[in-house]
């Protein structure tokens, strides 16, 4: 049996993001065995969610906001979110308790 690399089990957390809720960074660092590994996070969104089709749109920081929100990248986060449903207050945050995804617990 071959191990996942941290890399691998993040590409598989993202990927179990449900259309209409998003994750956090630190949440899905976590889930794959790592608190301390936002910025790895991250950076594997950066380099495979193209060439792996993640919903990248999906991560958002541990406050409910688009970390991208001053690159070009944060309209187009927004949109994708209000498209699955995902509601905004008047200054950009999501609001974690409505929207967070909880994956039920493996077994």
């Amino acid at each position: 049996m071959t191990r996942q690399t941290f890399t691998e089990r993040l590409i598989e957390l993202i990927r179990r993001i449900p259309a209409g809720k998003v994750a956090t960074y630190g949440q899905i660092a976590a889930m794959a065995g790592n608190p301390r590994a936002a910025r790895q996070v991250a950076r594997a969104l950066h380099a495979c969610s193209q060439k792996e089709g993640l919903p990248w749109h999906r991560v958002v920081n541990r406050e409910g906001r688009i970390a991208l929100e001053t690159y070009a990248g944060g309209a187009e986060q927004k949109r994708l979110l209000e498209n699955e449903g995902v509601e905004f207050d008047p200054v950009g945050v999501i609001d974690l308790d409505v929207f967070l995804w909880r994956p039920e617990p493996e077994r």
